[in-house]
């Protein structure tokens, strides 16, 4: 079975649907953190090995190189995190309709692809391997720590920007990456992408 597809059975196996209780619940919490434990191990899998010339191959005019989309990854994340915050300020809400399931095909399914709006585009300055996962991991870090120990009623509060709860919002910060590694994947597929030169 694909590594992709495994993914996604077993995350779907994992999470199904989201119980009803507004309060994020041990197993809810293991959950996600299990898989932002995984999207950040496999980014730097991904990664870690490449050289400058694969680091920021552009496989078409106007595409990404494996560069932009980990900066891409490292904008964002601080615009998250406040989105996070910002709905965990707003009076409690009836939770939508949305399956924790859903979060999870969002990161999985890359049939629809999305332009990333202005704010979120890589500007360019993270031009070296290291510092751009150290720049991640800084971010990422920060994030799990805050899922490790927070007590916040996630589920009883809606993050307007997509609509799910705070509990799924901080999940598809973790499904957005590995929706990434799937991109940083195609890239390094493409038939153009430099070879790594083979030790003398």
């Amino acid at each position: 079975m694909p590594r992709t597809i495994a993914v996604a059975v077993l995350a779907v196996c994992v999470f199904g649907r989201a119980p009803a209780a507004a309060q994020m619940t041990g197993l809810e919490r293991q959950r996600l953190l299990a898989h932002m434990e995984m999207t950040a191990a496999w980014l730097a899998d991904e990664i870690s090995p490449l050289n400058p010339a694969q680091f920021h191959f552009r496989p078409a005019p106007g595409g990404w190189s494996v560069a932009e989309v980990l900066e891409h990854l490292v904008v964002v994340a601080p615009i998250y995190r406040a989105d996070l915050l910002a709905a965990l300020k707003q009076a409690p809400r009836e939770r939508s309709a949305t399956a924790d399931a859903d979060i999870l095909w969002y990161g999985i399914d890359r049939s629809r692809r999305e332009q990333a709006i202005p704010p979120e585009r890589p500007p360019g300055r993270l031009r070296d391997v290291r510092a751009a996962l150290e720049a991640y991991r800084k971010h990422h870090d920060r994030l799990l720590e805050y899922v490790k120990t927070t007590r916040d009623n996630l589920r009883s509060h809606v993050v307007d920007r997509q609509g799910c709860d705070a509990y799924q919002w901080a999940l598809l910060i973790s499904t957005h990456e590995q929706r990434h590694i799937l991109q940083i994947r195609e890239i390094k597929a493409h038939p153009e992408f430099p070879k790594r030169e083979k030790p003398r």
